[in-house]
């Protein structure tokens, strides 16, 4: 059977961006089945050089700048002939791709692994969806809201991880990871770690303000500071706050700890590993992979209910994989490429509080949460489905567009 070609437009997928690092396992996962090759236009970062980098002969990255142009697109669709274009980012990013929609077209599909961070309804993205052959969502809001409007083409198919990545350590091996990252007196400290870019929606700051008023009710309660919180992020980046100085006047600099390198798989593996929690408090938030990638190594989560956050906090039963925390306050908010869009917010004395519950548990408490984690993260975001169903998906939908597909129609008046 002759292999399908498909031209996919991304995050550069060797970058460790969440959109980078997804792209990669898709493909190669698709890859893997011997039906697929794929040619990448690898964006969102700053490229040493723009060579054309052969992972393999089926996936062939070509580094852009941005995501792309119009004349590079075109000139891919001449050349390559492919069977499908594949988008997967923010929309906002595709704007100039969707303009093209009746050349790309006369080639092939428009096919594309979507999420929207929170309702209401974006009708503002009616006609995006119109111009796509086939959708699947990533998170299950984007997908009732999407699927109600779009049945025909729109499935649910959520990020996921091969369980070599992210998977949990034995007890030995995790303290010995504690010991190598936090020092020998670290066995007893209760340790959380954190996430994000540091930018405006992930809510740093308030994560920070939140463990500055569980440390002070740790002492006073339990007379104890035995505490510290990991910070995986740039301290100094330009979307967000100078978390040093964050830090600094709140006064919790010997309880919290910034991670700032990039590091290979198998160290942030650790690193999980070595805590007891992982927090996320994104005002919206499309999936959320930290969270995810703590539940897979056997960590519980405590995570705002807000995009796709609540299908990994909250499991099928009602239970919680660690703490879900209810948004108290919703501000609708948009820009003039956005009209509109919720945030969803909680009180910093909240988070608090999750803190520490998390931290009464004990460490048998904390364990049966993360095992209760581990459990549902492993089925309900198995990596083989996940392949699966793109594979099912992308395929019905290569063999069968031109069937459904109706073009734009000019009427003169």
């Amino acid at each position: 059977m002759k292999k399908k070609k498909i031209i996919m437009l991304c995050d550069h997928p060797m970058s460790t961006s969440g959109v980078g690092t997804q792209s990669r396992w898709l493909i190669e996962g698709l890859v893997a089945t011997g039906k697929y090759s794929f040619r990448v236009f690898g964006g969102a970062m700053k490229h040493q050089d723009h060579n054309v980098i052969k992972v393999s002969d089926d996936f062939i990255i070509k580094p852009t700048e941005g995501f792309g142009t119009k004349e590079l697109l075109r000139m891919v669709l001449a050349t390559e002939q492919p069977d499908a274009l594949m988008l997967f980012t923010d929309p906002r990013f595709f704007i100039w791709a969707w303009e093209m929609e009746d050349e790309i077209h006369q080639v092939c599909p428009i096919v594309y692994w979507h999420l929207w961070d929170n309702d209401p309804w974006p009708e503002f993205n009616r006609v995006l969806y119109e111009s796509t052959d086939l959708i699947n969502c990533i998170n299950w809001k984007t997908y009732t809201m999407v699927k109600e409007r779009f049945p025909e083409k729109t499935n649910y198919i959520p990020h996921s991880l091969p369980p070599q990545i992210y998977h949990q350590l034995s007890d030995e091996q995790a303290k010995q990871s504690r010991r190598n990252l936090f020092g020998k007196d670290a066995d007893d400290k209760f340790i959380g770690i954190w996430v994000n870019r540091n930018a405006r929606r992930k809510m740093p700051g308030d994560v920070l303000a939140a463990w500055a008023l569980f440390v002070k009710e740790l002492k006073e309660k339990h007379g104890k500071n035995d505490c510290m919180l990991v910070m995986h992020t740039d301290p100094f980046d330009h979307e967000g706050a100078n978390l040093h100085e964050v830090v600094k006047v709140l006064g919790i600099q010997k309880n919290v700890v910034f991670s700032t390198d990039r590091i290979p798989f198998e160290q942030m593996n650790m690193l999980y590993n070595a805590v007891d929690f992982c927090v996320n408090i994104s005002a919206n938030e499309g999936f959320g992979l930290s969270t995810l990638e703590a539940m897979l190594t056997g960590k519980p989560i405590i995570a705002l209910k807000t995009g796709g956050l609540t299908q990994q906090v909250v499991n099928d039963d009602n239970s919680e994989n660690g703490i879900a925390l209810e948004p108290e306050v919703r501000n609708l908010v948009g820009s003039q490429l956005v009209p509109y869009i919720y945030e969803d917010h909680v009180s910093n004395e909240t988070v608090a509080s999750a803190f520490m519950k998390l931290y009464e548990a004990g460490p048998e408490g904390r364990k049966a949460l993360g095992q209760r984690a581990k459990e549902y993260s492993a089925k309900k975001y198995d990596h083989k489905k996940t392949i699966n169903d793109w594979d099912c998906s992308l395929m019905n939908t290569v063999n069968n567009w031109k069937k459904s597909y109706k073009p734009w129609k000019m009427i003169t008046l």
